[in-house]
């Protein structure tokens, strides 16, 4: 049987900010993928920040375990000896290729090459709409060619990162600003920029869909889009709640491939897409991976295939260092410095929202927390004192020690090497909470 080609579409800091997701943003293109495919509704990042996450969806590991604990452009890197997607599907003939974002290093090189892709097209700003052009031109290139060996390709956009300044908001009154965020009109105005970064990515996403069918690669291509963490917002991106963590995830399969128009609710976290993917294209999956295949519920298969998933963050542009883990239930996470209760990077810390919440956000963080997620889904109050989750949290504290043990995370041996952004110099807030 031929293996299927594989586009992989993946935006910036978007979350789950699309009309499929019950958000009230207008992405007719994405929502049309997802009834035609399949959604998955609880598919988590695992790290709220973009070079480690886009570290563990290539390698199918956790961060401290690809090496990649915080931003390429800051000095953190994969480790070189590790497989990625395009290296291990290169093995078994397919042709792999990266037009546009992407944000991982090697031995602090930005080298798709030793990412693993065989070529890379350099797209300026990596603006949706011109890498759309691009692969419109990749997609030419491929119907002239005269064998028939598939191409897994990766599109990465920009959008839905800040600055939002060049875009024109939406009507403030279309905004619904999440139950975690004040409803001000700052904080509209902010979303309402926001809101229409998200819908010019859509529309690059529906030219990539027409063209793939227009040229007759829907019959044997896989067409996935996800996002690589949270929204660019305070209490999101940058923390390990679920705002944080949680990630879009669209597969559509060619027709007949497998049964499509539904969505899954199963638990699965981005170190997942790995194995899954090789078990789609019919690659070895390497060993000691953290992730999970989850193709036996693309197969129809009932249950779940993880029970609970790790979180971690340590540097992005501060030391913020937080482990944590979910399950379906319950969030643990906990605090391994002194530091505000919420951390936002810089550019959430000087954004309209930013400002109206950092005297709530700028004091003192606790060194657990649990939530409830059933019962408080936006984790806005802390359980771990309360005495009747006095198992529970002792039940996550094990795992989360565990984890920590076997994988043998640095952080045990203390602070981990990096260094603070340029652009928190000379910042006078009370940061940390600690000089009120």
């Amino acid at each position: 049987m031929q293996r299927p080609n594989i586009v992989f579409i993946i935006s910036h800091d978007t979350g789950r900010y699309l009309g499929s997701y019950g958000r009230n943003v207008e992405t007719p293109e994405i929502d049309e993928l997802a009834s035609e495919g399949i959604q998955f509704n609880n598919y988590f990042c695992s790290q709220p920040q973009c070079s480690p996450s886009r570290g563990s969806i290539l390698t199918g590991r956790y961060g401290h375990n690809h090496g990649m604990m915080g931003l390429a452009h800051m000095g953190h890197s994969i480790y070189e000896e590790l497989e990625t997607i395009p290296s291990e599907l290169n093995k078994i003939g397919y042709r792999t290729s990266l037009i546009g974002l992407y944000h991982e290093t090697v031995k602090d090189e930005f080298d798709p090459y030793k990412l693993g892709y065989q070529h890379y097209q350099e797209v300026p700003g990596n603006w949706a709409a011109d890498v759309t052009d691009h692969f419109v031109e990749f997609l030419k290139e491929e119907k002239a060619r005269e064998d028939d060996s598939p191409f897994y390709i990766s599109l990465g956009f920009e959008e839905t990162h800040r600055p939002f300044d060049d875009y024109e908001p939406v009507d403030l009154d279309e905004v619904v600003v999440p139950d975690y965020l004040p409803d001000t009109e700052e904080v509209r105005r902010d979303f309402a920029q926001f809101y229409r970064s998200g819908m010019d990515m859509d529309d690059a996403v529906g030219r990539i869909k027409r063209t793939i069918k227009e040229y007759g690669f829907d019959e044997n291509t896989i067409i996935i889009f996800t996002t690589d963490h949270g929204i660019a917002f305070p209490r999101a991106k940058g923390t390990l709640y679920d705002s944080g963590l949680e990630t879009a995830f669209l597969m559509k399969f060619p027709q007949g491939m497998y049964e499509q128009g539904y969505q899954s609710d199963a638990l699965l976290c981005n170190v997942d897409l790995m194995p899954t993917v090789f078990d789609l294209a019919n690659c070895q999956v390497p060993e000691g991976i953290d992730g999970v295949s989850f193709l036996p519920l693309i197969e129809g298969e009932t249950g779940k295939t993880r029970d609970y998933f790790f979180a971690e963050m340590t540097w992005h542009d501060k030391y913020h260092p937080m482990r944590g883990v979910r399950t379906e239930k319950y969030k643990y996470i906990r605090n391994f410095e002194d530091g505000p209760k919420v951390y936002m990077p810089y550019d959430l810390h000087i954004s309209l929202t930013g400002e109206a919440v950092r005297d709530d956000y700028y004091v003192p963080n606790e060194k657990e927390e649990l939530y409830d997620l059933e019962q408080d889904p936006a984790e806005l109050h802390n359980i771990a004192k309360d005495v009747a989750y006095a198992d529970v949290l002792a039940d996550m504290r094990r795992k989360v020690d565990k984890w920590m043990e076997e994988s043998a995370d640095p952080l045990l041996k203390g602070r981990v090497p990096g260094y603070e952004a340029e652009e928190w110099q000379g910042v006078t807030d009370d940061y940390d909470g600690r000089k009120k």
